[in-house]
């Protein structure tokens, strides 16, 4: 079948979990649970119309090979192998693929040889590794990875109920400095990371070197890509004075939406895309403060 191309930024939903207060339970990932890459394969929309998919699905299911019990509660009474469903809508939009390739080779084993699913713009979760089987339900998927596991709390007519986890939302990371980096006073410093959303295309980036009471505006080196992350730089003439500060990152998309000042607690231990606090050095000693 024909391939095709697409660049999508993948994020695991838990990325960032480092940073919230207090510590919660779950992989303590820092920044670099997030990745951008070129992903070649058939698209999975091509898949379905062979396979003469009925109007009445509502769901696809993706089933993965890696099996086991997972250690949090609820713990299912037997091992469960790994699945994660699309809305129909989604699992036909051009994007989602079926792949084989990343960056021009065959899959590595730990991304999902021989082939896995992207879904751009969706958590990492959705894009299953190490496909087995392709599955059109009749009925909303209640597998345990989205109702026990990656899923959160919305509101239906007053009342609580649990979602499955679904689009990115809007972030940005600084990858340099790293945390706790000491940085020479009075120095021009290049801070460079990357922003990235879901659906929608990331517009304007904004950084703060004082903890957030001021923002400066700072220069993409991408230009818009949907699905993709956009990289970015800014110039910081670091204090004379020596001491700890604060650094910030805030994206802006093309609706207006800006990140939200702090961590939404519906979400639980995922979706960390409040502005990261990397907080640096600035000493002329040249050795790390403690």
């Amino acid at each position: 079948m024909r391939s095709e191309t697409r660049v999508a930024t993948l994020e695991c939903a838990g990325n960032s979990r480092v940073f919230l207060v207090p510590q919660v339970q779950g992989a303590q990932w820092e920044l670099g649970a997030v990745s951008n890459a070129e992903w070649t394969g058939v698209p999975l929309r091509a898949l379905l119309e062979r396979a003469e998919l009925q109007e009445d699905a509502c769901e696809i299911v993706l089933d993965g090979a890696d099996r086991g019990t997972p250690k949090e509660e609820p713990v299912p009474p037997d091992p469960i192998s790994y699945a994660w469903s699309l809305p129909r809508a989604k699992a036909l939009q051009p994007e989602v693929l079926i792949a084989y390739q990343m960056n021009g080779r065959d899959l590595p084993r730990d991304h999902g040889f021989p082939v896995r699913a992207i879904v751009p713009g969706h958590y990492g979760m959705a894009s299953v590794k190490w496909l087995t089987g392709i599955q059109a339900v009749r009925e909303p998927f209640h597998g345990y990875w989205q109702t026990s596991d990656y899923a959160y709390w919305a509101s239906t007519d007053g009342k609580p109920v649990r979602r499955p986890l679904g689009e990115m939302k809007l972030k940005s990371e600084i990858a340099r400095p790293r945390v706790y980096e000491t940085l020479a006073p009075n120095r021009i410093y290049t801070v460079s990371g990357a922003a990235w959303a879901g659906e929608a295309d990331v517009t304007e980036i904004a950084v703060s070197t004082d903890g957030g009471q001021t923002w400066a505006e700072a220069e993409f080196l991408d230009p818009v890509r949907r699905h993709a992350w956009r990289r970015w730089t800014f110039d910081w003439l670091t204090p004379k004075k020596p001491g700890q500060y604060t650094l910030l990152a805030r994206a802006k998309d093309a609706s207006g939406l800006v990140q939200p000042d702090k961590h939404n607690k519906d979400y639980g231990v995922y979706v960390i895309n409040h502005p990261l606090p990397i907080e640096v050095f600035v000493d002329d000693s040249g050795e790390p403060q403690p």
